[in-house]
């Protein structure tokens, strides 16, 4: 079964997608469509639509209140891949590594079958290994992805 929230989120991406990359919605008429509280909205939009996960999201309460949400592009690949490599601690926690998959398939530098198979290589049924050993591998294998990934849009924009 699909959570309200999971309803929510696949909502304001088909808008997204449909209005290349930037909405602006009234906060009340959205919670009477999905028949429930602007706390639910807001729960929504902070924990699914991040700047780490390539968004902006702006905000007006009240009677006249609106919902923004703007989808940041990537401008360099190379750069924000070489940003993200470098950014990167020696352990990754499984929802970073989770996000910043997603946001490469968003951005296209990815397939969807290639997210699959990164996030399947990362996850923690797959690294049966205690933490802080868990992360630290995962972080190994991730950053190692990465680099192929930019190496290979290194060769495209040759």
């Amino acid at each position: 079964m699909v959570s309200l929230s999971d309803q929510i989120e696949k909502y304001f991406r088909n808008l997204l997608k449909r209005y290349q990359g930037e909405i602006e919605i009234k906060r009340n008429q959205l919670a009477d469509e999905f028949n429930c509280a602007p706390s639910q909205i807001n729960y929504v939009l902070d924990t699914r639509f991040t700047v780490d996960k390539g968004f902006v999201v702006e905000s007006q309460r009240g009677g006249g209140g609106y919902i923004r949400i703007i989808k940041i592009g990537i401008d360099s690949e190379t750069e924000t891949l070489q940003n993200i490599i470098s950014r990167l601690g020696k352990t990754v926690p499984q929802k970073q590594a989770e996000n910043i998959i997603d946001r490469l398939c968003d951005n296209e530098l990815i397939s969807e079958r290639e997210k699959e198979i990164m996030e399947i290589a990362i996850n923690r049924n797959v690294l049966k290994i205690e933490l802080p050993y868990r992360d630290f591998i995962r972080g190994s294998i991730f950053k190692a992805m990465l680099k192929v990934i930019l190496k290979d849009i290194n060769k495209e924009e040759e």
